[in-house]
């Protein structure tokens, strides 16, 4: 196991999924205690804020979750449903930021499988003890951003998580990087979206993200405001923009779908689809790359669904990943590739 720094989170886990991400659907299902800071702001995406000087009637307002002093109890903990139906855990990152004198000294994760009736009101109870160590006890510093690589990736798919803290304090975040279990349809003729992150989609290589990231395509629903798409700079003269997704499962594609929620005034004049089968990461230059979508007008917040008529050579080919190309730049808040999973 590998403790990661700071700046060096990025890099390490952006082949991964963070598997509580709230956007995702993830959900704080129970806890010990949120007296100070609730829990819900650990799966936040954004980074912490500090309001210095701003107080609530529970004592000091801090981004993160804060529990009460003098816990008598070993640890403070809470439980997450994760945000896809099942996943695979690569590692770990705790974040205490302006929690100094305040921060909790030491953390543990544990997980389980459970997707029984009744599984998430079981794992709930404070006395369940169906759980399994993922992370073992770690120091946690002040006001420190940190994360931990496991050996290698779980062996065991979890549906719900346990973050302690030893005795109690404050964290500001917490992300469980690892890669999604999905439950595909029971049938392979049974449409889909493949690209999906909930459905083991990943998001892999872009031109550009400058205001808003690649991941963010591949969400559920149509998200809140701009800044949860991908939105590129602007650019001069000839130019396009390019996102690779890499499908949770090969298969045919029936439709796609490209939505430009939100941007009303820095939509693309045009988008293009690209699709490949490639065992490896392709290369945007990749001369195996078929077009599956000719250049097509967009509009301001709107969906844009393209069916079978106005595809390119997907009627029986299997792809893994798809290229999404703007022509020349601008924002699109989700993509959606439905098909039929092949082998």
């Amino acid at each position: 196991m590998a403790s990661i720094q700071a700046d060096d989170i990025k890099s390490t886990f952006s082949s991964y999924t963070d598997l509580i991400s709230k956007p995702l659907g993830s959900r704080i299902l129970s806890l010990s205690d949120e007296w100070f800071a609730e829990a819900a702001n650990l799966t936040t995406t954004t980074p912490p804020v500090r309001k210095a000087g701003v107080f609530t009637h529970a004592g000091a307002w801090y981004d993160g979750w804060e529990t009460r002093r003098h816990n008598p109890a070993p640890y403070d903990w809470v439980v997450i449903r994760l945000g896809v139906a099942s996943g695979r855990v690569a590692g770990v990152e705790i974040d205490t930021a302006f929690f100094d004198g305040n921060h909790a000294p030491e953390i543990s994760v544990q997980g389980v499988f459970a997707e029984d009736e009744g599984a998430d009101a079981r794992v709930s109870a404070a006395d369940f003890d169906g759980w399994e160590t993922i992370l073992p006890v770690r120091e946690c510093g002040p006001s420190r951003r940190q994360a931990w690589r496991l050996e290698g990736l779980t062996e065991k798919a979890y549906t719900h998580v346990r973050l302690l803290m030893y005795p109690d304090g404050g964290i500001a975040r917490f992300r469980l990087y690892g890669v999604a279990v999905p439950v595909f349809p029971a049938s392979v003729d049974d449409e889909f979206d493949l690209a999906a992150t909930v459905n083991g989609g990943l998001a892999l290589d872009c031109s550009d993200q400058h205001f808003g990231t690649i991941h963010n395509l591949l969400l559920p629903g149509r998200g809140v405001d701009m800044g949860d798409g991908w939105e590129t700079k602007r650019t001069r003269g000839e130019h396009v923009d390019w996102a690779i997704i890499k499908f949770g499962a090969k298969g045919l594609i029936d439709r796609l779908v490209v939505d430009t929620a939100h941007f009303r005034g820095n939509f693309p004049q045009k988008v293009q689809v690209f699709a490949i089968l490639s065992d490896g990461v392709p290369r945007a230059d990749d001369p195996d790359w078929v077009e599956v979508l000719s250049p097509q007008k967009t509009g301001p917040d709107q969906e844009h669904e393209y069916a079978a008529g106005q595809l390119q050579s997907v009627s029986d080919a299997v792809y893994s990943h798809a290229k999404l190309v703007m022509i020349p730049d601008g924002g699109i808040k989700r993509f959606r590739v439905f098909g039929r999973r092949r082998t």
